[in-house]
């Protein structure tokens, strides 16, 4: 594995670690944006969008959305989205329970559809954000408990002797964290307001999430692997990022690039941060608007790339993977295609990117289910049901999807991150319906 690889995956890792929940992740990724030299803006506010200017804004705290206006570009956009969640648990209102007068439990229920045993026997803590009233004004503040926290312990085989013959996880019963002893009860809402730097009665509520604590490494016989929480889709969040900031901060862009990240993908993205709402068609209508061109010509001419992981063949269950349309890590970009339309791609969507993706050297394979298994979707075709625009859904292929400890293939992280910059700098002119110029 080479250095360059290696590097690029570590800087993927650290992005990780710092975003344990898709607020942490808007976060970390308003941050690299402010870097180079982007400005914020409030979607509560009108906005004064200049040619040459770098912007981005957020929704939720959890969905990201950044632009760039180059001086020549045309009025037709490049984009680029993926998704701020991942599978986890959630805490409830009321958190803090009783186990038989012995100890305190966290009150938990599912976000997204896990594998439940992955979260099991680990470190854990909690992450999120919390809302608090001061004086007058009420205002949500991210907040991290970087310090093991929590676990969710196993029972005994001794005492369960089917553990291991496809046991039925209860999350109402098996998937309760133990946070404390009896004498510690009441300890959480004090933990948080030491982290939030304010007092407990001000604290007013708050979305706290569970994270897996277990660091991000690369490993195997030529540091060929890596593993870490929520590779889906960090991967692509980071990766795609990347790929923009680079081609934006060269002055290479010939089209609008856009690039976004969206939360609740895994819960179907039908909230007003989810790729199902109106914040993307919000967003590019405000920049039609701005320069006066048309947005549904600008649609008709624009190209996306719905940017979510996908499956790589198992080494231990190759059966489950479709014979032919099958990709592997450290092989490169995975096109994704599925005749029920769960992804968008299409002849003309992957023709286009593959073709981009040339100029940049980089690999590029094939993904489809295997026929008699369902397999998920993601938010490309959910989003074109408001911003109808030539779509191709890509990824990445890892192992373990929805644990909370995934793996992928080191090299591939340049290799997104190389596909992207080619991507960006691309000019698409559709000159009729099917057809078009790549400049």
């Amino acid at each position: 594995m080479t250095q360059e690889n290696i590097q690029a995956t570590e800087k993927l890792i650290a992005f990780i670690k710092d975003s344990p929940t898709a607020f942490h992740a808007v976060h970390t990724a308003a941050g690299m944006l402010e870097e180079a030299g982007f400005a914020r803006l409030n979607e509560c506010d009108a906005w004064d969008l200049a040619k040459g200017g770098k912007y981005y804004v957020t929704r939720n705290q959890s969905s990201i959305l950044a632009f760039a206006l180059p001086q020549d570009a045309d009025s037709a956009f490049l984009l680029a989205a993926s998704h701020t969640d991942s599978p986890t648990y959630k805490l409830k209102a009321e958190s803090e329970t009783d186990a038989f007068g012995k100890y305190v439990k966290l009150n938990v229920e599912g976000y997204g559809g896990m594998i439940a045993s992955s979260w099991m026997d680990r470190p854990l803590s909690l992450a999120g954000r919390a809302v608090i009233s001061d004086g007058g004004r009420v205002e949500a503040k991210l907040v991290k408990i970087d310090r093991d926290l929590v676990l969710i312990p196993n029972v005994a085989i001794h005492m369960n002797r089917n553990i291991n013959s496809g046991y039925n996880f209860n999350p109402a019963v098996d998937l309760m964290p133990l946070f404390a002893a009896k004498e510690q009860k009441g300890a959480l809402r004090r933990i948080l307001a030491e982290e939030l730097g304010t007092e407990e009665t001000s604290i007013l509520s708050a979305d706290l999430y569970l994270y897996n604590r277990t660091p991000g490494t690369i490993w195997g016989a030529d540091g060929e692997f890596y593993s870490t929480p929520r590779i889906d889709n960090l991967q692509c969040a980071y990766t795609t990022l990347e790929g923009f900031l680079d081609a934006v901060c060269a002055g290479e862009c010939r089209m609008i690039p856009v690039w976004g990240s969206f939360d609740n993908e895994e819960t179907g993205s039908a909230t007003k941060q989810g790729a199902g709402s109106q914040f993307l068609f919000d967003t590019l209508e405000r920049i039609a608007d701005a320069f006066g061109f048309s947005l549904k010509q600008a649609f008709a001419s624009s190209f996306m790339v719905s940017a979510d992981n996908g499956h790589a063949k198992h080494p231990n269950h190759p059966e489950f993977s479709d014979g032919l349309n099958v990709p592997h890590m450290n092989e490169g970009v995975v096109v994704k295609a599925n005749a029920a339309q769960k992804y968008t791609t299409d002849a003309l969507s992957s023709a286009i990117f593959c073709e981009i993706r040339k100029r940049a050297g980089v690999l590029t394979q094939r993904f489809a289910n295997r026929s008699d298994l369902a397999g998920g979707g993601t938010l490309g075709s959910i989003a074109n049901t408001h911003v109808a625009m030539t779509t191709v859904d890509i990824g990445l292929a890892q192992l373990a999807m929805h644990s909370s400890y995934e793996t992928g293939g080191t090299a591939d992280t340049k290799y997104m991150i190389d596909a992207m910059k080619a991507f960006y700098r691309a000019k698409i002119a559709f000159s009729a319906d099917g057809a078009c110029e790549l400049g």
